[in-house]
């Protein structure tokens, strides 16, 4: 085999990836943020190794079709039934706000209507990939609050449709596909309120070559990634999203026997391919843009951060959700996702923004992706801290009158650890802080009455089957 030109870089952004995100998790961070930073080392504003996105979009596509898989497989269908209004309801507010907000700030800028509407729906996305990302380091995927979060995120992703109408009608040309676009959300929506319907009301199906592919660790892999791809291909044949097939196809392999074995089979590679997209979002930041509208930037990824945080808790909180779910559930969602890229491309096409604009919605949306994850460390130890101390969010305000920033940094980030505290405000599974080596980390404990959407025993079974085949083959 000859040496490829484009081996050196490929090798080159894969150990910068492994030495930032160690790095970080040593510091107790995500290690997404250091892939984030790998893009900006490695790209146009650092050391020009990977001069374009396109360099690797292609298997950053693949990563997040992956994720939403993962999502489908982990999405607990009663759970959805029971709070879909909520979500949609949430998705709607966000919307109506942000624009609201950008309507004010296009006074300050000199913005156009259809550029402060455009920037409105970007920022009321939330970024599936790092939410999903955070919930599972967290180990709350699939307690009540994993269930909530990723309700939001669904919504807000069915949302696009609707959001692209919308700007098609704003630029003088939405009455071409105004029907189509009309039909591709009514058949999404049908599809997946049929498909959640069948599935929760039955119990684990049968998936088809499934006894022969749980007696090869081999096919494994290949089964999950046939079935995610070959769905996300489907859907977009049809002028759906790939996604949304990705999604569907996880809600399939989550509800049948085989969830466990694909899940192990597949996950190694959605990790290596959730890095690249990671990876190429750090690639997007212009760090020249940035010096030469920080203003813009930083009142922005105020909103985003800071203001959007705030809505969310404040919408969850009118609709009668716990107060920690819904802190922790909108501290989660205060990023901007990806599909904003989608949004902001489409606004340039139809000259709805300037490159410039498009530019700010480039760097806002990568700078919250690496923000993100350490604002919610921040803030997920200050509520570690308020639930230890009162029970009561009133003993966070109570430090900052009496100690300010010290008092907060001491509390949130000293080496005293509090008492064991028990996540049994976020439902089932009841997860538990205990102090390990290397920080603080949530574990599943046992609850004393299994949760409804836990694996069958016959799952079980067929895993417990695959385990011994694999033991007598390494004897062999």
């Amino acid at each position: 085999m000859h040496f490829n030109d484009q081996m050196l870089p490929l090798a080159v952004v894969i150990l910068v990836a492994l030495i930032t995100g160690a790095a970080l998790t040593r510091l107790r961070q995500p290690a997404l943020v250091g892939y984030l930073l790998t893009g900006l080392i490695l790209g146009p504003s650092g050391f020009a190794l990977v001069e374009t996105r396109e360099y690797v979009s292609f298997l950053a596509d693949l990563g997040v079709l992956l994720l939403l898989f993962f999502v489908g497989m982990e999405l607990s269908l009663r759970s959805f039934r029971a709070i879909w209004k909520i979500a949609v309801a949430t998705s709607i507010l966000q919307a109506a706000i942000a624009v609201f907000l950008m309507w004010v700030l296009s006074h300050l800028f000199g913005w156009s209507n259809g550029a402060a509407v455009l920037l409105g729906f970007v920022i009321a996305l939330s970024s599936t990939a790092v939410a999903i990302k955070m919930l599972e380091d967290m180990n709350l995927l699939r307690t009540q609050l994993g269930q909530l979060t990723v309700a939001i995120l669904i919504a807000q992703d069915l949302a696009i449709i609707p959001m692209m109408l919308i700007l098609g009608h704003i630029a003088g040309d939405g009455d071409v596909s105004t029907l189509a676009g009309i039909g591709k959300v009514a058949i999404s929506a049908l599809v997946l309120a049929a498909l959640v319907s069948i599935l929760s009301r039955r119990a684990k199906i049968n998936l088809p070559f499934a006894k022969s592919v749980a007696r090869s660790p081999e096919l494994r892999p290949l089964y999950g990634t046939a079935v995610c791809f070959g769905a996300a291909t489907m859907t977009g044949l049809l002028g759906l999203s790939t996604v949304y097939g990705a999604f569907l196809a996880g809600l399939l392999v989550g509800n049948s026997r085989m969830r466990g074995v694909i899940r192990r089979g597949v996950q190694p590679l959605q990790n290596i391919l959730v890095m690249v997209f990671f990876v190429s979002i750090g690639l997007l930041i212009d760090l020249t843009y940035v010096s030469d509208h920080l203003l813009e930037v930083i009142l922005i990824l105020l909103i985003v951060t800071v203001g959007k945080s705030a809505i969310n808790i404040g919408i969850l909180m009118i609709l009668r959700e716990p107060w920690p779910h819904a802190l922790i559930s909108g501290l989660m969602l205060a990023q901007v996702g990806e599909f904003s890229f989608v949004l902001g491309a489409l606004g340039r096409q139809m000259e709805l923004i300037s490159p410039d604009d498009f530019q700010l919605v480039i760097t806002v949306t990568a700078f919250s992706l690496i923000i993100s994850p350490l604002w919610l460390v921040a803030a997920r130890r200050l509520l570690r801290i308020a639930l230890t101390r009162t029970g009561d969010i009133k003993s966070v305000f109570e430090m900052f009158k009496s100690g300010g920033w010290q008092a907060f940094w001491r509390a949130a980030y000293g080496r005293q650890l509090p008492p064991e505290l028990t996540y049994r405000l976020f439902g089932k599974p009841r997860l538990t802080i205990k102090p390990q080596k290397g920080g603080w980390r949530a574990r599943t404990i046992a609850p004393a009455d299994p949760p409804a959407d836990t694996d069958s025993d016959e799952e079980n079974d067929i895993e417990d089957q695959d385990a011994e085949s694999d033991s007598r083959k390494s004897d062999i």
